[in-house]
């Protein structure tokens, strides 16, 4: 049998889950908001004690490695450490380069793990244009092998090190390269870039960072402007946004954190350890079996669509990142943005949902909205019966999994 679906539009999560939650809590206390992880881990920087040759405090993931072989090793493959990536060490990956451009051309990398990648130049610019000075052309979308605009023609200066780098310090221009903005220990996301930085002290006894299990952890860089709200553009969620989402959740009314479904050292694909079931136990006995369910339908695909944007649309109701929104709307007519589209709409609580466009029509893409609505509908059987007999649309198409 498949993973079946939870409903997460309805429950929050059982008590099995807050009982894991709440140990991990005592175990691991979280530090606070965001404002004081971030400067926690300036504490931690600024208390650590140099290298013995008087150096960086940051040593490296390589010498985490040594003790913690295989979190490191899965770490490794991970999205993190691809945010940025020296020219040296990307050019044996497999990424093509803007048209007419070669690698001695290029100093950094940025992204090229999953969705898309830009360049830098040899003076630390974003390229934006073609080698013989056409604008454009200079995103690489990975999921479709096709090349976009991102700022074509702009003269523009790499200012993304607070997230995309381990030690950063807004001050000065990484290597001497006037488009840097900042400088950093290490490109990418490091161990030491969450657990803070592991220098030897005098004795070569290494002083490791710090754990923190909460999400305002992961929300330093997975957060778009404030985190009461969450940004829109184009019809579709902006990426790295999942802290924003998980905040206007059912499962911030649980009490839940980031880890408590994600282990961090992970591929985001291959790093869920607390699956849907494991809370939402009833539903998923009673979605086994069902048709969605022998099709592969799994929980994810209708509560965790692709209603966010990295790279590029797959589809008019289909980005290329998954929500963590979870709720459903299954109004007819529910428009999960603002009038101006530049925001999630959120009730008066601070909650969001997913609407059924997304939830249901990313993949029925030939059924209308009104045949969407009739069969979400209390598609988990967890609504009150209002006593009434429903009655389908009056035209549904022939086509999609019910008839």
């Amino acid at each position: 049998m498949r993973i079946p679906t939870g409903a997460l539009a309805t429950r929050s999560a059982m008590s099995l889950m807050a009982l894991a939650f709440l140990f991990a809590a005592a175990m691991f206390p979280a530090v606070g908001g965001i404002e004081e992880v971030a400067e926690e881990l300036a504490r931690l920087e600024a208390e650590a004690p140099p290298a013995p040759d008087g150096g960086s405090p940051y040593l490296g993931s390589e010498t985490c490695g040594r003790c913690h072989q295989q979190i490191w090793s899965e770490f490794s493959v991970s999205g993190h450490p691809y945010k940025l990536m020296r020219a040296e060490r990307a050019r044996n990956r497999p990424i093509p380069l803007p048209d007419g451009y070669r690698w001695d051309d290029i100093s950094y990398v940025i992204g090229g793990y999953k969705w898309k990648v830009r360049f830098m130049d040899t003076d630390g610019y974003i390229i934006t244009e073609t080698e013989d000075g056409e604008p454009g052309m200079n995103q690489y979308n990975m999921l479709t092998g096709t090349w976009t605009d991102y700022n074509p023609g702009q003269l523009l200066p790499y200012n993304c090190g607070r997230c995309h780098t381990t030690g950063f310090l807004p001050e000065g221009n990484q290597g001497g390269l006037p488009g840097i903005q900042g400088t950093w220990a290490a490109p990418g996301i490091q161990c030491e870039a969450c657990h803070g930085p592991s220098a030897r002290g005098p004795e070569g006894v290494e002083v490791h960072g710090y754990i923190d299990r909460s999400s305002e952890l992961c929300g330093q860089c997975h957060i778009r402007g404030d985190a009461d709200t969450i940004p829109a553009s184009g019809g579709f969620i902006r990426h790295h946004e999942q802290y924003n989402e998980m905040r206007a959740s059912p499962h911030e009314d649980a009490g839940l954190t980031c880890v408590s479904c994600h282990d961090p050292h992970k591929r985001g694909e291959f790093s869920i350890h607390t699956e849907c079931q494991d809370c939402h136990g009833e539903i998923a006995a009673s979605y086994a079996g069902t048709p969605m369910d022998k099709l592969g339908v799994d929980c994810v695909d209708c509560h965790m669509p692709f209603a966010s944007k990295s790279a590029v649309a797959l589809g008019p109701f289909k980005g290329d990142v998954r929500t963590h929104l979870f709720l459903i709307n299954t109004a007819t007519n529910g428009n999960m943005f603002n009038e101006a589209g530049n925001f999630v709409a959120l009730t008066g609580s601070g909650r969001a949902a997913v609407t059924i466009d997304f939830a249901c029509l990313s993949c029925h893409t030939t059924e209308s909205r009104a045949w969407a609505a009739f069969y979400a509908k209390n598609f988990h059987g967890q609504d009150q019966d209002t006593g009434t007999t429903r009655q389908p649309p009056r035209r549904i198409p022939r086509r999609g999994v019910f008839r």
